[in-house]
């Protein structure tokens, strides 16, 4: 004869289902950031950066710009061992976490070969290893994010690259740039965020152009709104947190990858690929 179940009961056991704890601790190759520049048949798995001064979606894992960029390992076991024997300095610093991440304006150093990179923006917005003289390498610029009294009445200044800088001179505020001596941590320059300053953006369609700060749009309960030109004559828009200082008028503080920030057009690109004979 057939079990009926009792009233108020049921035959679906209930499954428990369990949540992951914390952060995600791998990342698939496909959902890794464009501007890696990693093959899509390359493999299931991407390295996934740590946790650092730099957001996820922009930095670049040392494992990535030694194993795919400068191509001094072929594997990530190689990227490891590379990075235990503290050989890659990041900001003066050893780092020996292969997927430490690496951001914009970092200064990157191999002393084993002499190697010194700035991490910077080409036209497209990609990441580009820019390669430095002794001199260059030992100062970077930053943007100060925040500015505030802390708890025991000290002021402090936060910068782009998760730096607490105490007592910072009163004439740096928000959206400004600083330049920072790596040995030291202190700032001995302020780049002040002014109409006529030269700008590069760090975010958006425009990421990697530079140009020259010409007009300021306040809105308010929403995005500021900048216009900037470039040398060409090009003018474009974006929002005023895509925008970082690095010199002023016409004088950048650091040097410019190929290209100077100069965006071409589609036909410019391809009339200068075929007088090169590349086409």
């Amino acid at each position: 004869a057939p079990v009926f179940p009792q009233q108020g009961t049921s035959l679906v056991r209930k499954r428990f289902v369990t949540m992951p704890r914390g952060p995600k601790k791998h990342l698939k190759r496909l959902h890794a950031p464009r501007h890696w520049n990693l093959g899509k048949m390359g493999g299931v798995w991407a390295p996934k950066p740590s946790p650092g001064p730099h957001k996820e979606r922009e930095c670049v894992p040392v494992n990535v710009i030694l194993r795919d960029r400068l191509k001094y390992a072929l594997t990530n076991k190689e990227c490891m061992q590379i990075s235990m024997e503290r050989c890659v300095k990041v900001d003066g610093k050893v780092r020996t976490d292969p997927c430490f991440p690496a951001g914009f304006m970092d200064v990157i150093e191999l002393e084993k070969s002499g190697d010194r990179f700035r991490l910077l923006f080409d036209v497209k917005g990609r990441f580009v290893l820019h390669r430095l003289e002794r001199e260059e390498a030992s100062y970077k610029l930053c943007r100060v994010n925040k500015v505030y009294i802390s708890s025991n009445k000290i002021p402090v200044a936060v910068t782009h690259d998760g730096r607490t800088i105490r007592y910072p001179d009163p004439d740096a505020k928000v959206n400004d740039s600083v330049k920072v001596d790596i040995a030291t941590g202190k700032f001995s320059e302020i780049i002040k965020f002014e109409i006529g300053a030269m700008v590069m953006l760090t975010k958006g369609h425009n990421a990697g152009r530079v140009g020259q700060l010409m007009h300021i749009e306040k809105h308010e309960g929403s995005f500021d709104i900048v216009t900037i030109k470039d040398t060409k004559g090009n003018t474009f828009a974006t929002r005023l947190g895509n925008v970082f200082v690095i010199g002023s008028g016409n004088h950048p503080q650091v040097t410019l990858p190929k290209g100077r920030g100069i965006k071409k057009t589609i036909l410019q690109e391809r009339e200068e690929s075929e007088a090169a004979g590349l086409l």
